[in-house]
């Protein structure tokens, strides 16, 4: 590793030293050279707001899925922005994606953490596949998903011609699936799909556009995708185009972010709003098992720990602006998170 550390406030958080590329001042530049650019994206500057951390709620018991009377609890704590894209260990740790730092970290089981790839270009989310490449995804100008294992490489930067800056979006989340391709969302823009040769299709209808997080059924024959306070579902052919889009579930309370699913093919999803604060349950028809309540600020899930039998989850707290209580907190599950893949 390139360092490793048992410490969280050893890291530089790297505040301040990356840009996505919506928030790059050099965008312009590259927008000029598109051939089809989409309307430039506008988001108002977000004011530094910290958020009060409350008490952590207890649950509801959601039958085979989590006891009652259990409350989430810190594992790892940093300053920094907008850690993101968090997956599992073979061993029972996680790696997510560091934002301002742009490099790629795994905290380990016993508290320990490492920095594993540095260099990343504003990374905002991680994925392996079941055939074990990894993937990042970069939100920095120029953006890219990169392949990082078993070589370093870009493996897509353009849709029809353009960098993948001029669909005019925020590049947001990714699934790697068994065909040596990835899914990946584009907050703004919709839904997109790079084949093995990286080669990248739209998919979805124009209701399809606030697109965030993202992942496969354990069995990789259906995509669900968050959008606008739902998940959308689609059907996987055999060469990875989605078909027979259709609403798998609506969210309790709004929002939606980086979801998980288990072994029984439940899928997780965070809801609340811009800062979710809850995690809601749905069965793999669709239907509403139940909350799991969380902090504001709670975004991004994924199982891990001992056997999968911990549900991970990142906190942000602050606006996305001058991070100061960034948090990743676990809680015990009797559900078993999919174990044939890391997430």
């Amino acid at each position: 590793p390139l360092s490793a550390q048992n410490v969280s406030d050893v890291f530089d958080p790297g505040i301040g030293q990356s840009l996505q590329s919506w928030q790059d001042p050099d965008l312009p530049k590259v927008r000029a050279n598109c051939r089809n650019p989409a309307p430039a994206l506008t988001i108002p500057p977000l004011s530094p707001q910290l958020i009060p951390e409350p008490p952590v709620l207890t649950t509801t018991a959601i039958a085979g899925v989590i006891e009652e009377g259990l409350r989430w609890e810190t594992v790892w704590s940093w300053g920094g922005n907008n850690a993101d894209g968090l997956i599992a260990t073979e061993d029972g740790g996680i790696i997510f994606a560091n934002n301002d730092a742009s490099n790629i970290i795994k905290l380990n089981l016993d508290g320990s953490a490492e920095i594993i790839y540095e260099n990343t270009n504003t990374s905002g989310a991680v994925s392996r596949s079941k055939n074990g490449d990894l993937f990042v995804l970069n939100r920095g100008l120029n953006s890219s998903i990169d392949r990082l294992e078993p070589e370093r490489h870009i493996f897509a930067d353009k849709y029809q011609g353009d960098p993948l800056d001029c669909v005019s979006g925020i590049m947001n989340d990714l699934a790697a699936d068994n065909l040596g391709g990835v899914y990946f969302t584009v907050s703004g823009a919709g839904l997109y799909y790079a084949n093995a040769h990286g080669v990248v299709e739209k998919y979805g209808d124009d209701t399809v556009v606030a697109t965030n997080g993202i992942i496969l059924s354990p069995d990789e024959e259906t995509l669900y995708v968050t959008n606008a306070g739902t998940v959308v579902a689609f059907d996987v052919q055999d060469n990875g185009a989605l078909t027979n889009q259709r609403i798998f579930a609506s969210l309790s309370r709004g929002g939606g972010d980086g979801m998980a699913v288990d072994a029984e093919g439940r899928v997780y999803v965070p809801t609340g709003g811009f800062a979710d604060d809850s995690v809601d349950v749905f069965a793999a028809d669709g239907s509403y098992l139940g909350n799991i309540p969380g902090v504001p600020g709670l975004h991004g899930v994924a199982f891990s720990g001992e056997d999968k039998r911990y549900l991970y989850a990142i906190v942000l707290n602050n606006n996305f602006t001058f991070a100061a209580a960034h948090r990743i907190i676990r809680i015990p599950m009797l559900a078993q998170g999919y174990l044939g893949r890391a997430k």
